[in-house]
């Protein structure tokens, strides 16, 4: 993988970063939020995990498995359906109240887990329930592990927004934490000791940055293409807690720089702008009104004599940064640990479109046979829909004492008292069903350009994505589809398929150079669009082309009319709103590729050396749907 050619500084940084975090979650655990950690399952994960179970704080894990109640606290059903009586019990967000939630796998945290969570980070508190008349006090940070591979979504935003430190393991590898870090870890396992972390809680209380500290702060943010304020707020945040750490009472650029790293860096979704050199250029020339060899005022020489004559002036002070100079050192810091791939990854995001249908594994849908379960919901069971008996149960447990008394038939044998206790009245308005949610899979249409001198490499590279892209998507039954295009016509070289074989032998003998009909191309991307949407697929269109048209729908000659065409079928598949990426295969990005692609509603991505790694990564991160 790309992320494997980090340098060996930049991975033994990332873990030290990972290390200094564990203490700081320990030592403001709350007013941090939390860690959103990106690490797959594995001995580097484990080992960071290891370290956090050492630190002794309280901490609860909930799996995605759990159910509101038991989230928020609710009825205790065993025990109400064994003794009849009604007893409630205590939610996992209550147990973890001074502590830390451990969420496993929390991209798949579903919604009706994810909200309550997320408006008790807020307020610090449970919300009242229909079982509980008062909210509950749940003061608690949040460890959430982020296990999804590159081409699937990741946490959710409303929550990976509220945790403060974001870290990546991915890339690291046993071999490179054992590097040189034993001593470091050592006393980083343990944590804190009880008299170390009273003094940084001490220290914390009164640390204070500068004004020129927090106007850095917003201003590194607002560079990064940040919107929110709550980044800077934790970025503030964490300077400050790492500050106490280190028994400092003011931040300084070792603060700023961590959490430049650790909050700025991550959240990133611009490269900073250059600055303006017209203003540079004023702010640096002298004045009009002050003439540079204008001696000085007359009135003001004596003065000075006194001053030369007298004491010798004392030494001048060391001045303290600007925010213009803090802002700078932030920005690189956060720069000099972006991830691989983030110039592609930050223009996809630019230029996609939140009207978009495409996502990650195609569009949702509800089912009520398969797929991944949904909360339950009241509903009458019968035909498709299955009854969901633990909600069914949960719904009648507190109305058993309202429907002991049962109207019996007169002739019949009296029940006894034990046996009427453990009958349980079950009604039709406590009946729930089981809900799922279903994901249509995806096929990529990859138009492929093979006309002009430098078709052979740009088909070698492209039949090395698609490659790529089969062997990563073989596990969510996504498909390809090819188009190629050169000379007169366009050929479907590839129908949807899933089979790398066939795709390897499709796209062995296919040769190169002549004309370039775009809009053939476009026209039957746009006919198999419509043919996949039939079949309950998601359509997503890459087009890898420099956009230079040359040859008409009736395959004629003809630039202006060959642009045309180009662009009308263009705006025809932005009218689908379906996902699209243009890679501008031009030595340097051409302004009519980048016309088209904007007609298309697609993102751009200008890219003059074709590289299969690339392209692939460029592809998964479209059919990911980040926006």
């Amino acid at each position: 993988m790309a992320q494997d050619n980090a340098p060996a500084q930049t991975r033994l940084e990332a873990w030290h970063d990972a290390l200094t975090s564990l203490q700081l979650l320990q030592l403001d655990p709350r007013g941090l939020g939390g860690v959103c950690l990106r690490a797959p399952h594995g001995p580097v994960r484990e080992r960071w995990l290891s370290a956090l179970a050492g630190l002794g704080l309280p901490w609860v894990k909930v799996p995605g498995s759990a159910d509101a109640e038991r989230l928020l606290g609710g009825i205790d059903l065993a025990h109400t359906l064994q003794t009849g009586q009604l007893r409630m019990q205590t939610g996992l967000l209550q147990q973890a109240d001074q502590g830390l939630v451990c969420l496993p796998m929390a991209e798949r945290l579903p919604p009706a887990l994810l909200a309550p969570l997320v408006q008790a980070l807020d307020t610090g508190q449970v919300a009242a329930t229909q079982h509980a008349s008062a909210p509950a006090q749940a003061r608690f940070g949040v460890v959430a592990l982020d296990e999804s591979l590159p081409d699937e979504a990741g946490l959710n935003a409303a929550l990976q927004e509220r945790l403060g430190l974001w870290l990546d393991l991915q890339a690291l590898s046993p071999s490179d934490i054992d590097a040189g870090l034993d001593e470091h870890e050592g006393a980083l396992q343990l944590g804190l000791s009880p008299g170390a972390l009273a003094r940084a809680r001490a220290t914390l209380q009164t640390v204070q940055a500068s004004d020129a500290q927090l106007h850095a702060l917003c201003a590194s943010a607002l560079a990064l293409g940040i919107g929110s304020l709550r980044a800077p707020s934790l970025a503030l945040r964490v300077a400050c807690a790492h500050a106490a750490l280190n028994g400092r009472r003011v931040p300084d650029d070792e603060d700023l720089g961590f959490a430049a790293r650790c909050v700025l860096a991550p959240r990133a979704t611009q490269w900073p702008a250059e600055p303006d050199e017209a203003q540079a250029s004023d702010e640096t020339s002298p004045s009009e009104d002050t003439a540079p060899n204008e001696p000085p005022p007359a009135n003001e020489a004596p003065q000075d004599a006194e001053n030369s004559a007298g004491e010798p002036p004392p030494e001048a002070s060391p001045q303290e940064p600007t925010a213009e100079d803090l802002q700078e050192m932030m920005v690189a810091a956060a720069l000099a640990s972006l991830p691989p791939h983030m110039l592609d990854a930050l223009a996809l995001q630019k230029g996609s479109r939140s009207s978009h249908t495409s996502g990650r594994s195609g569009q949702t849908r509800a089912g009520q046979q398969r797929g991944r379960p949904l909360p339950p919901r009241p509903g009458r069971p019968g035909g498709p829909a299955r009854l969901h008996v633990l909600a069914t149960l949960r719904a009648a447990a507190p109305r058993q004492r309202l429907r002991q008394s049962v109207v019996q038939d007169p002739s019949a044998p009296t029940p006894s008292a034990s046996s009427a206790r453990r009958t349980i009245a079950i009604r039709a308005e406590d009946f729930h069903i089981q809900r799922y949610q279903q994901r249509s899979s995806s096929c990529l249409i990859l138009a492929l350009d093979a006309s002009g001198s430098a078709a052979l490499q740009r088909l070698a590279e492209a039949k090395g994505a698609v490659e790529l892209l089969l062997q990563q998507s073989y596990a969510r039954r996504d498909s390809v589809c090819i188009v190629a295009f050169r000379g007169a016509q366009a050929q479907l070289l590839l129908p949807a398929t899933r089979s790398l074989v066939r795709a390897k032998r499709a796209m062995t003998g296919l040769p190169g150079g002549g004309g370039t009909p775009l809009a053939l191309a476009l026209k039957m991307a746009h006919e198999q669009a419509a043919l996949l949407q039939r079949q309950g697929v998601t359509p997503i269109l890459v087009v890898l082309s420099d956009g230079r048209a040359n040859v008409t729908l009736q395959g004629l000659g003809g630039r202006a009319q060959a642009q045309a065409d180009a662009q009308n079928w263009s705006q025809q598949w932005h009218s689908t709103g379906h996902r699209a990426l243009w890679i501008d295969t031009s030595l340097q990005p051409d302004a009519q590729a980048r016309q088209l692609a904007a007609a298309m509603g697609a993102s751009y991505l200008p890219m003059p050396q074709v590289q299969s790694q690339r392209m692939a990564h460029a592809m998964s991160h479209l059919r990911s749907g980040a926006d």
